[in-house]
């Protein structure tokens, strides 16, 4: 595979990183890349540092794959700074077609993943109803009514990367999930170099740490850990279902009230609680081009396969 090829990937993953729909992770799994991917992440270990502390470089850059980490980590960056602007204008001013668009990538993601088991067997088929009950109860639960404090950043940027490596959980989602989405978006649309440099941080310790779990994971128990990351996916649809109502609120620092807890409803039932257009022909129709995204990623690089 040339740099072409990886950096083109990159573009794709960085452009999932971004969106609470579907993960890079999973991007990079049907695309061909994702052992390959860990398997250069956690070559960053002990011998990797004693050759570059022994000045041995380019043996050290050979050891973690560094032109194949290169060309990833620029598509991925090019793709973020692109898009965080972007995506912040449309959840100001066009949140419920955009959660439409991530529904139909989440929704697509987990059939792309649930493809993957081959055979079910009783404790697979519990694996992703737990999977799937989990990520529910986080995603009805209350949101953290936590503002952008540098150790919030840290913790958030540890978390995200963990998930974003995960072949079905979205970085993205997780921010939604400690109410810091749109603090991290903001920090790189404005390119917040404190604010980046934090969340860089927790992101390389999290990556480190949890690439090694992972892959234990996945060489002993694939079928039973895709299992549950599919069911983290189809538990996710709920956070990411356009039509919500609010059931509490919070006041942020600025003393705005942000929502806490949503609850999903149905079109109809949001016009009437909101007064707001539900856009269904449009929300339905961007569902269906999220689907298609994925499914045509998936029909150009999809395998099936070991994923390590």
């Amino acid at each position: 595979m040339n740099s072409l090829g990886v950096f083109a990937r990159g573009v794709l993953m960085g452009a999932a990183d971004v969106v609470p729909g579907v993960s890079g992770g999973t991007v990079a799994f049907i695309t061909g890349i994702y052992g390959r991917l860990l398997g250069s992440i956690r070559a960053f270990d002990l011998h990797c540092l004693r050759l570059v502390l022994s000045g041995r470089i380019a043996e050290a850059w050979r050891h973690v794959d560094g032109g194949f980490l290169l060309a990833l980590a620029a598509g991925i960056l090019l793709s973020i700074l692109s898009l965080a602007r972007v995506i912040t204008w449309l959840l100001e001013h066009h949140p419920v077609p955009l959660w439409a668009f991530f529904f139909g990538l989440i929704l697509a993601s987990a059939l792309v993943l649930l493809r993957q088991v081959s055979t079910w067997t009783p404790p697979r088929v519990v694996a992703l109803v737990v999977g799937t009950a989990f990520a529910l109860g986080v995603g009805l639960a209350p949101r953290l009514g936590v503002e952008g404090g540098l150790l919030m950043v840290f913790f958030s940027g540890f978390l995200a990367i963990c998930a974003m490596i995960l072949p079905g959980i979205s970085g993205s989602f997780i921010l939604v999930l400690l109410g810091m989405y749109s603090t991290v978006l903001v920090a790189v649309r404005d390119f917040d170099l404190p604010v980046l440099a934090v969340l860089a941080c927790g992101a390389g310790l999290g990556l480190l740490c949890f690439s090694r779990l992972l892959y234990w994971l996945l060489q002993r128990f694939e079928a039973a850990t895709m299992a549950t990351l599919t069911g983290f996916l189809f538990g996710s649809l709920v956070v990411v279902w356009p039509w919500k109502r609010v059931l509490t609120w919070y006041t942020g620092s600025d003393g705005t009230a942000r929502a806490a807890q949503q609850w999903p409803v149905s079109p109809s039932e949001f016009h009437s609680i909101t007064g707001m257009d539900p856009a269904l022909f449009l929300c339905l129709g961007l569902m269906v081009v999220g689907f298609s995204l994925v499914w045509l990623v998936d029909r150009r690089w999809g395998q099936i396969g070991s994923v390590v």
